[in-house]
């Protein structure tokens, strides 16, 4: 009769969600979290490389466009 109550037991306690539920909102915010700090660190990376290239432009003269001659 222990064996059955306690077999019981634990099907009730697999069967019950609260605490999975808990855990997955973890880990869904834990992967949002991960994919925004790979967005800014790409973001920051991609930033750094035009503003390179622009002081690049800007210190060998090549700032001016040239416009067709309107």
């Amino acid at each position: 009769m222990k064996m059955k109550e306690l077999v019981n037991e634990v099907k009730a306690f697999l069967a019950e969600e609260k605490g999975l539920t808990i855990v997955e909102y973890a880990i869904g915010g834990a992967l949002v979290a991960a994919g925004a700090v790979l967005a800014f660190t790409n973001l920051g990376e991609s930033v750094c490389s035009t503003i390179d290239g622009l002081a690049s432009a800007v210190q060998s003269g090549a700032g001016g466009a040239d416009c067709g001659d309107a």
